[in-house]
């Protein structure tokens, strides 16, 4: 032959474990099943009601309660628990992983979460952090979807510990789920996913609060709720979203998070001070900045579409 053609290899595993399928992970199984990326999907939970909705949905092919049991044979396995939960997990099954397998996540947290995970495997295991930003408020496998991460970024979070070949290896798999992969270092994705993801929540949560208080000690006659518009609710979409995943996150990127709240707070604090001042100038001058903001955020989201 005159010419020679490149074959790419495309990207499979035999045995894939999923701890924890809710939104994501059950989302994630019903890519690698429709796809047959892998030969079993193996679900491992504590709510086994919500595994027998998995199974049904074609999150996975079948469960099981003991994850032990789960990861014996796997050549991937899938953290989609609570970040906090991850050390935990490897000490309880990671020694039972072959060499070549490899562990990856799914956690809005990375930094510290990483390194002790990496540090966690055993010889010839490979850890290679993964950040999907795709997500509902709604939580549970029967909110999930095989189009949940298309067209939405992942971030992989590879240290220079991490294998490469488990690194390509994870980058397809997220490719196939119709991902726009990056690679970042663990500590910036904290950064930078505390200012955009974090703060935001912290807001919305501390806003439904704040709205709660004023309904039921100041004026619990005043239907707030039923004279609410599209503001509040867009404004506190996301105040419906796990409080056990939430609470895992703030604590493990608290300092990036108490900076930011700081700044909050800071910026919350000149406003009120226009406003008490009657400042009706600076009030526009800070909501024209806000505005300007915005319309960035705006242009961005489009620019990357």
């Amino acid at each position: 032959m005159g010419e020679s053609c490149k074959v790419v290899m495309a990207i499979h595993f035999k045995h894939v474990a999923i701890i924890g399928v809710g939104l994501i992970g059950g989302s994630f199984g019903m890519i690698l099943r429709r796809k047959a990326l892998a030969d079993q999907v193996v679900g491992v939970g504590r709510r086994v009601e919500n595994l027998k909705t998995a199974v049904a949905l074609g999150a996975i092919d079948r469960y099981v309660a003991d994850p032990q049991e789960g990861v014996r044979g796997a050549d991937l396995v899938v953290l989609a628990t609570p970040v906090d939960t991850y050390e935990r997990h490897l000490r309880e099954w990671a020694h039972y992983l072959a060499p070549g397998a490899i562990v990856s996540d799914v956690g809005s947290v990375k930094g510290t979460l990483v390194e002790r995970s990496q540090a966690a495997m055993p010889p010839g295991v490979h850890f290679v952090g993964a950040h999907p930003i795709a997500g509902k408020e709604k939580t549970g496998v029967a909110a999930g979807s095989d189009q949940l991460f298309k067209g939405a970024r992942c971030i992989l979070t590879p240290t220079n510990r991490t294998d490469p070949t488990a690194i390509d290896r994870i980058r397809q798999l997220w490719e196939e789920a119709g991902s726009i992969v990056l690679t970042m270092d663990p500590h910036l994705h904290d950064q930078i996913l505390g200012a955009v993801s974090h703060l935001p929540h912290v807001a919305a949560f501390a806003l439904m609060n704040t709205l709660a208080e004023l309904r039921d000690q100041q004026v619990p006659s005043l239907d707030l709720a039923g004279h609410s518009g599209g503001g509040l609710r867009d404004t506190t979409r996301i105040a419906a979203s796990s409080p056990e995943m939430w609470r895992d996150i703030f604590l493990w990127n608290r300092d990036n998070v108490v900076s930011y709240i700081d700044r909050y707070t800071r910026a919350l604090e000149e406003l009120k001070q226009l406003i008490k001042a009657g400042d009706a100038a600076g009030i526009e001058k800070v909501i024209e900045r806000a505005n300007g903001e915005r319309e960035k955020l705006n242009s961005s989201s489009s620019s990357k579409s």
